[in-house]
């Protein structure tokens, strides 16, 4: 499966405006860990109650979803930059700076695949999945940038075009970004559960009563998706849920198990038939894709091109996805490093909120694709078309 989800998306030769891309050379490779949010809990040191508070199973550190954003600055000989998003904070940087730098010095950043291949064997004693991914997704996204700028044309037409002119945004947040996303033009919603199996019975209820007035407010035609956090942690409980839920008709419930319960996950789609099961937003590579879909674990796979790495193994997922006719709707696909894939993919359908309703930095803002009317568009722009310059990034850094 592997060697046809690869086969499937060579691209044809490109026409490059000068021949000389033998000559073409990186000479530098730096990366810094960012603050893509205009949050003042960003950082902010946990307070625990007891020993045995169950925020301390859901503390994540800096090194989990956005707050861990990276940007990858890679220059060349022929002063072409590639910027890159990716993820894993200060220790991915690390990474990049004390090994996969050494492998991208001097070497010709348009052999995308082979330079993949290598940084990710190379890992294969201490890396192959989470941290040092990121690091790769950043590495390989700026490669991609490159790619693109060299040659004048937008990530997506490289990945053969588009099979849409447009798509449709769904928006992640809390019930409370409801009213100001339908105002947006924006008609699907997914709404991040906070409460799970350590709020028991109680909890069960107060996350039914919040769907049910969320289903209240968008009326029957819009869609609802819930995004659980892994905090169900329990197949009994899920589908306990789900039986409850039948009558707002979710389109997909996400993760609601730890990302390693495939078994759990292989049970959910199998015995819940009133809505999707969504996952793969912590998974990597196509290896651990293989894995969810040989398993039968996900109806809905969500890669994050900046966390699964990068847009070179996005493509072959993709690519797996519609061999299985599953659906296929990237993590943050609204970011202008996930819309090619979400443009060019026949399985994606719609595009998930990245800056649109955040409150988000400009450096966000400046990897955002352009929203009108609840749908994002493609950038015509070379590369990724996102507004970065090393000084915007640099005055975004973490320090």
């Amino acid at each position: 499966m592997a060697a046809s989800a690869a086969s499937a998306f060579k691209s044809a030769p490109l026409a490059f405006a000068n021949n000389d891309t033998s000559k073409l050379k990186i000479t530098s490779v730096d990366a810094y860990p960012v603050k893509l949010w205009n949050r003042s809990d960003q950082g902010k040191l946990p307070e625990f109650e007891s020993d045995f508070d169950p925020k301390r199973w859901r503390y994540t550190g800096p090194y989990a979803q956005l707050a861990s954003a990276i940007v990858v600055v890679i220059k060349t000989n022929q002063g072409i930059t590639g910027f890159g998003l990716g993820a894993g904070g200060a220790v991915a940087c690390q990474i990049i700076e004390g090994h996969l730098k050494n492998l991208l010095i001097g070497v010709n950043p348009l052999n995308i695949e082979m330079l993949w291949d290598q940084m990710y064997t190379s890992s294969n004693f201490y890396g192959r999945r989470g941290v040092f991914v990121m690091a790769l997704s950043g590495v390989d996204n700026a490669l991609w940038d490159i790619l693109g700028k060299r040659s004048d044309q937008p990530v997506y037409r490289l990945l053969g075009g588009t099979t849409k002119a447009r798509i449709p945004v769904y928006n992640t947040g809390d019930p409370e970004t409801i009213e100001r996303g339908l105002g947006m033009g924006i008609r699907h919603f997914k709404v991040v559960v906070r409460e799970g199996l350590f709020e028991g019975e109680a909890g069960k209820r107060r996350t039914v009563k919040m769907l049910q007035d969320a289903r209240e407010q968008v009326g029957p035609d819009i869609s609802i998706m819930i995004e659980c956090i892994a905090r169900w942690n329990d197949v009994e409980y899920t589908i306990d849920m789900a039986r409850r839920l039948e009558d707002l008709n979710i389109y997909w419930i996400e993760e609601p198990l730890s990302p390693d319960n495939i078994r759990g996950y292989e049970r959910l789609v199998r015995e819940i038939d009133s809505t999707r099961i969504a996952n793969g937003e912590h998974e990597y590579t196509r290896f651990g894709f293989a894995e969810l879909i040989r398993n039968q674990a996900a109806d809905v796979l969500q890669p994050d091109v900046t966390w699964c790495g990068g847009v070179t193994s996005l493509r072959k997922i993709a690519a797996m996805a519609a061999a299985h006719d599953l659906e296929f709707t990237p993590h943050r696909g609204g970011s202008l490093y996930g819309m090619p894939l979400c443009l060019s993919s026949s399985q994606c359908e719609w595009a998930e909120s990245f800056g649109t309703t955040d409150n988000g930095t400009d450096l966000m803002n400046a990897m955002s694709s352009r929203f009108e009317n609840g749908y994002y568009y493609p950038s015509e722009k070379p590369g990724f078309g996102a507004d970065l310059t090393e000084k915007l990034v640099r005055e975004h850094a973490l320090t």
